[in-house]
């Protein structure tokens, strides 16, 4: 499935749970299934309309919370949502807090990731055609600044900017762990948004995580060390702010630039290194939507 060619409205991508695929003013929806060159996405893919945009909904862990952190397949998620015709995305992730000043209930506009991840496929590009993408600034800024001014509408308080540590999982962290990371200057940990961004960032998808903090990881001395029945607790606390801010957001987002100002969909035009003889034709039809503006100009 892809993007209608008489439909030339920007399709923004929203990666999260339920409370995001069920929000009030989610219109014109419909559960689709697209197929991708990389395996099975997390889930059928849930098209809609808030105030005229239209978006498109992936539940990152498939309904139902199915699939666990390292078994996500993020290749083929990012994959789907591409031929889909997105353009932008909005992760919403729920995570811990490495610092004092970010209780339960906080929203952190991320701009930075550590990933500590390592039984994942990161990378669209493999054997048969090399890339390096650049993913010095992970987030794009539009993105960022749109999330901001709906928190501010909506009186939500959100701070902007934070470094996000992707652990591999499913397990929480050691003590000894949650103080190295707060000694590397993180913000807050999580398990799913890596490879996620750096895979955005090759489909040059601009991409932007909200962050929202559910526990103090294991760190601090006067709380208890995490636990799901913690997470889910506030996790459902969380969903109301996050719906409002995801409404917000999204009709800012129509008037779309031409070009991302910050360069997010134009980094495979100096990464791809593999010279165009030694290509393999497999690999290339393989990233014909991830790629396909510069593997076939």
């Amino acid at each position: 499935m892809s993007q209608p060619v008489d439909d030339k409205r920007p399709l923004i991508g929203m990666i999260g749970g339920s409370g995001l695929y069920d929000m009030e003013g989610l219109s014109n929806t419909q559960w689709v299934r697209v197929e991708s060159a990389f395996g099975e996405p997390s889930d059928e893919l849930l098209f809609g309309e808030i105030d005229d945009q239209r978006i498109v909904f992936l539940p990152r862990h498939g309904r139902g919370h199915r699939i666990p952190p390292t078994q996500i397949n993020y290749r083929a998620n990012i994959d789907a949502l591409k031929r889909a015709g997105v353009t932008d995305i909005l992760s919403f992730s729920a995570t811990g807090s490495l610092r004092e000043d970010l209780p339960p209930g906080a929203f952190v506009i991320v701009d930075q990731f550590i990933d500590r991840t390592f039984a994942r496929e990161k990378s669209f590009f493999g054997e048969g055609l090399a890339a390096h993408v650049a993913v010095a600034n992970p987030t794009c800024s539009r993105l960022g600044n749109a999330l901001e001014a709906a928190a501010s509408e909506e009186g939500v308080d959100v701070r902007r900017g934070g470094t996000y540590i992707a652990i591999e999982g499913p397990q929480f962290s050691t003590l000894a762990e949650s103080n190295l990371y707060r000694q590397w200057g993180c913000d807050v940990i999580g398990m799913t948004n890596m490879p996620e961004a750096k895979l955005a960032r090759e489909a040059e998808i601009c991409y932007a995580t909200m962050a929202m903090v559910t526990d103090y990881d294991t760190w601090h001395p006067d709380h208890e060390s995490v636990t799901v029945e913690m997470v889910i607790k506030v996790l459902s606390a969380n969903a109301e702010n996050a719906a409002a801010l995801a409404r917000r957001t999204v009709p800012g987002l129509q008037n779309r630039p031409d070009a991302c100002p910050h360069g997010c969909d134009r980094v495979l035009d100096t990464a791809i290194i593999t010279a165009p003889g030694a290509r393999d034709p497999e690999m290339v039809a393989k990233l014909g939507a991830v790629a396909g503006r510069v593997l076939h100009p």
